[in-house]
């Protein structure tokens, strides 16, 4: 059982090597990341002035709003993502380790049971 139960923890260790730094996953990982990505971004609120300022206060407000999700939101929201895709994607790994760790478990409860009862 020993052996069976460092087989199925190599083969979590390398699949979730694979989800954060495998190549074939790139693709389906990018395109998942944009998605989420461009859904938070169009998701930007609006803030409303309690008292109605200068304009030149609003240009400058707009200005720098504008400047914030166009040039430094999005990049730093991509890191974000990325890095919740892929600990979603290991977590999924994991719940399966845990699944086939419980089934090697309950396959040897089944065989030391028999034994008991012929034994």
């Amino acid at each position: 059982m020993k052996k069976r139960f460092k087989e199925l923890l190599h083969h979590y260790k390398v699949e979730a090597f694979k989800i954060s730094h495998g190549s074939d996953q790139v693709a389906e990982n990018t395109r998942e990341i944009l998605r989420f990505t461009d859904e938070a971004l169009n998701n930007a609120y609006h803030y409303h002035f309690h008292k109605l300022p200068e304009t030149q206060r609003v240009e400058t407000f707009n200005m720098i709003k504008n400047f914030v999700l166009e040039a430094i939101l999005p990049p730093v929201m991509e890191k974000v993502v990325r890095r919740l895709v892929v600990l979603e994607k290991q977590h999924t790994e994991m719940v399966r380790l845990l699944g086939d760790i419980l089934e090697v478990l309950s396959d040897d409860r089944h065989i030391h049971d028999s034994e008991a009862r012929t034994g």
